[in-house]
């Protein structure tokens, strides 16, 4: 198969799904490794896809529909890695020793637990990959959810157990964010995120600015609900004057470390 072949392939590969790993793509077309990476980079040069780290993600996220597909965890780990570490630094420094923390699963969410492993904190979770991190190196006090393991998205939950933990601050992440609120597609998450934002006082959620043109089907909270959003200095004015207009105070995690 030639170099345009393969693209083309791959490219139509990201028109029914959203990543595509360089090993995956390895096995699918036959070739190397070395092969493969260079084919993402002329994909990438040309604007059809974009290069994420250990392979390909489809443009925004987005179906053909205009509808956002929901990354499996592993996939969206890779991300905006850097913006993720600027505003888990960020959020982070909205914790006080002594605090009572509700840190929900995702990859952003990860980082901030990972720079709260350390604190003299009570912390309650039900993302499976920060309680295998925090188990490992952390010293916190960690209380974590009961229930069923859903390996996707990553999270323990259970249908008919309370909450047994009341936080002074909720960090959550997001699929999407739009005028109507916070997004997801996932009907687990929508689901844990209203009964964990009932068991604090403050809901603060951490998001990259790709976020904000993200769509997905469910409004998992109304923006009226939010009292912070932590996100990157890529956030456009327009959707800033947005999230202040409905009463979201916004805090910028910038590039050059300045914190806002």
């Amino acid at each position: 198969m030639s170099d345009s072949g393969r693209q083309r392939q791959i490219v139509e590969l990201l028109r029914d799904r959203p990543f595509a790993s360089v090993r995956e793509l390895q096995e699918r077309l036959g070739v190397s490794a070395a092969t493969v990476r260079r084919d993402i980079d002329k994909i990438d040069e040309a604007g059809e896809a974009r290069k994420v780290y250990g392979g390909i993600s489809a443009l925004d996220g987005a179906s053909q529909a205009g509808v956002a597909y929901a990354r499996p965890y592993d996939e969206n780990r890779d991300l905006a890695v850097e913006a993720k570490r600027q505003i888990a630094a960020l959020a982070a420094t909205m914790v006080r020793d002594g605090d009572a923390v509700i840190v929900h699963g995702g990859s952003t969410c990860f980082h901030l637990g990972a720079k709260l492993a350390d604190r003299n904190i009570r912390l309650y979770t039900n993302s499976m990959p920060l309680v295998a991190y925090l188990s490992d190196h952390g010293h916190c006090s960690l209380t974590i959810a009961g229930g069923e393991l859903h390996r996707e998205p990553g999270i323990i939950h259970s249908l008919t157990q309370a909450v047994p933990f009341y936080a002074s601050k909720f960090f959550l992440g997001t699929q999407g964010i739009g005028q109507e609120g916070l997004l997801e597609s996932h009907p687990l998450l929508v689901r844990s995120i209203v009964e964990l934002s009932l068991c604090a006082d403050q809901i603060v959620v951490l998001a990259d600015s790709r976020k904000l043109s993200i769509h997905a089907r469910n409004v998992a909270l109304p923006l009226s609900r939010i009292g912070t959003l932590v996100t990157d200095d890529a956030l456009s004015d327009a959707d800033a004057r947005m999230l202040e207009d409905a009463g979201v105070t916004v805090r910028i995690a910038s590039a050059s470390g300045a914190l806002q």
